[in-house]
């Protein structure tokens, strides 16, 4: 009886924390450049001095989906989207390295170039500095270029280049901020990585699979508390058996 409220106590909590992440997918369908968290369920068996009889589930994160999301032209000249594989560099709150692929930028009050969020975008020598009153482009290769709003049509200022890299999606782990950190120091620089200028890479959840997955998780829910209910209601009939006695 005991193996059973086991079996249905860990998989209904382990349940709810699937739920968790597919919710916190869904809420990021339209996030730009979102990947999509993959969970999965693994059984762990319960060791003590008795024999191995009762296991109980654990939701493990098993990390990222890491397909590319649609690109979607926007026409903005600050907009970039990765072509395939890589990932842009930006600086984290504690001034470490970040890769994103939400490209949607945007120059502060200070003149750096950052992320819609705020973050430091970084270029090959660091950051990046944009110089007022300038129209930007963005070539393929990430090469920023400027010419000056009071001399058009001017020459073409090459300004800096974003620093982008494609380090192994195994190596990648996603921090408590949304942004992917490598497991092992700084990824280097890789001149195969392309961006799309005036485009966004949409998000790469695939919304009816994780509406899919919801009711699912609903339903397994529900079985795990009949488990439950009837293992109560077992233990219910042993008492009044032993009471007869």
């Amino acid at each position: 009886m005991d193996r059973m409220i086991y079996t249905a106590m860990t998989g209904a909590k382990h349940i709810l924390e699937q739920q968790a992440t597919t919710a916190h997918n869904l809420a990021n369908a339209t996030s730009t450049g979102f990947k999509a968290q993959v969970d999965s369920f693994r059984a762990v068996p319960v060791i003590s001095e008795g024999l191995p009889t009762r296991a109980f589930v654990v939701d493990a994160t098993v990390g990222a989906d890491f397909n590319p999301g649609a690109i979607q032209a926007t026409s903005r000249d600050l907009d970039v989207a990765i072509q395939g594989k890589g990932w842009l560099v930006v600086q984290r709150a504690d001034g470490s390295e970040g890769y994103t692929r939400n490209g949607s930028l945007k120059v502060s009050e200070n003149g750096l170039l950052q992320t819609a969020s705020g973050q430091t975008v970084m270029g090959d020598g660091g950051p990046i500095s944009i110089p007022p009153d300038v129209t930007i482009s963005i070539a393929k290769d990430g090469t920023i270029s400027s010419v000056s709003n009071s001399t058009l049509p001017g020459p073409s200022n090459a300004i800096g280049r974003l620093k982008l890299v494609n380090p192994p999606e195994a190596e990648l782990t996603r921090a408590a901020d949304g942004l992917f950190v490598t497991k092992n120091g700084n990824a280097e620089v890789d001149a195969n990585v392309n961006v799309v200028s005036g485009a966004l890479e949409g998000s790469n959840v695939n919304v009816v699979e994780a509406m899919v997955s919801m009711i699912s998780l609903a339903r397994q829910f529900e079985t795990q508390m009949k488990l439950v209910q009837s293992a109560e209601n077992n233990a219910n009939k042993a008492s009044q058996l032993l009471s007869m006695n």
